[in-house]
């Protein structure tokens, strides 16, 4: 039987650990990992993904790239797509940072306690590389979404940019700075994603109890201080003060569950792209709500 090839393309000269321990558990035969990979010397080592194997017997062969700059993450995957043509094409995933199995886990797990479509969501940190994906899905599911960031021109761009790939739900730019603003913004809203950087607070000790009407609270942020003061990073659904509570950890099951199954998915076929949307996709699968 034919060997299932997964071949790292890492934009950071020291290709991820982690994503190489994940290939390894979804159960590839071989794993070729490459870092220090960028638009200007990708096309060679794509011809000889796609030029070794008859065109039958390339869904055994898939991409994936990765990295810790999700920028150059997605430069990486728009060259690798145009290089392919015809049927001379393989399988490609997109995951640097873990943006998108990350924003999917995320609103899968809002999604098991809300009808997103009827929800009002705050995202802290929207214009992050997760944050963004996180209020891409939301608003595919047709949520209300305010996307949140230092900058309201800033956090406006976002939402342009993610307008340009889906037209459902509703986003609304918002700048805010100090405690009290982000406790502001939270009045009204069903849901709260926190998605800052590493060791940014936006809710300290003790706000989850003044928030009223709040129904789920999700923290992204492992590394302390987290985003959500009242959130541990192992909660997993757990209530306080009257809100469900998921932290870092706490999504981090499924995250890797739906990584897993992104890469088993791979090699279905040689044309797959699997990109927020697609994940997405597979994540409400993992979750029982497909």
């Amino acid at each position: 039987m034919m060997k299932k090839i997964l071949i790292q393309f890492d934009t950071d000269q020291a290709p991820s650990t982690f994503d190489r321990v994940v290939a390894v558990d979804a159960g590839v035969d071989e794993l070729f990992s490459y870092g220090g990979i960028s638009p200007d010397n990708v096309t060679g080592l794509v011809h000889g993904a796609i030029f070794t194997r008859g065109p039958a017997d390339l869904k055994n062969t898939a991409i994936f790239v990765g990295g810790s700059n999700v920028t150059d993450g997605e430069a990486l995957m728009d060259k690798i797509g145009s290089t392919f043509f015809g049927p001379m094409k393989v399988s490609v995933m997109m995951d640097s940072n873990g943006c998108n199995t990350t924003a999917a886990a995320a609103v899968v797990a809002a999604k098991k306690h809300l009808q997103l479509a009827k929800t009002s969501a705050l995202v802290l940190g929207g214009t992050g590389p997760v944050g963004q994906r996180v209020a891409q899905l939301l608003a595919t599911e047709g949520s209300a979404v305010t996307l949140v960031s230092r900058s309201e021109d800033r956090a406006a761009t976002s939402c342009d940019a993610i307008r340009k790939k889906t037209d459902a739900g509703t986003l609304t730019p918002a700048g805010a700075a100090t405690v009290e603003e982000f406790q502001s913004l939270c009045s009204g809203k069903q849901l709260v994603v926190a998605a800052g950087a590493a060791g940014v607070c936006f809710l300290p000790e003790g706000s989850l109890a003044a928030l009223d009407g709040l129904s789920v609270a999700i923290d992204l942020n492992a590394v302390p201080p987290t985003g959500i003061s009242d959130i541990g990073v192992t909660d997993k659904a757990a209530e306080k003060h009257g809100t469900i509570c998921y932290g870092a950890i706490g999504v981090g099951g499924t995250k890797m569950k739906v990584h897993r199954k992104a890469i088993a998915s791979l090699f279905e076929a040689n044309d797959h792209v699997l990109d927020t949307e697609q994940i997405y996709a597979l994540a409400l699968q993992v979750a029982g709500l497909a």
